[in-house]
């Protein structure tokens, strides 16, 4: 069976750069991580996408 995924966008530039596997069903608000965006040029945070 294929794991789903997320994916995680940036919030400056807005482009799709990152994805995770869906861990746990039951988190209610999205995730947020600070990551590398190679378009920036920068560290910034990226937020999950549906």
């Amino acid at each position: 069976m294929a794991q789903k995924k997320i994916g995680l966008a940036c919030t400056i530039c807005g482009s799709r750069n990152y994805t995770k596997p869906a861990g746990s069903k039951n988190r209610t608000d999205r995730l947020e991580v600070k990551k590398f965006c190679k378009y920036c040029g920068k560290h910034t945070t990226h937020k999950e996408t549906r």
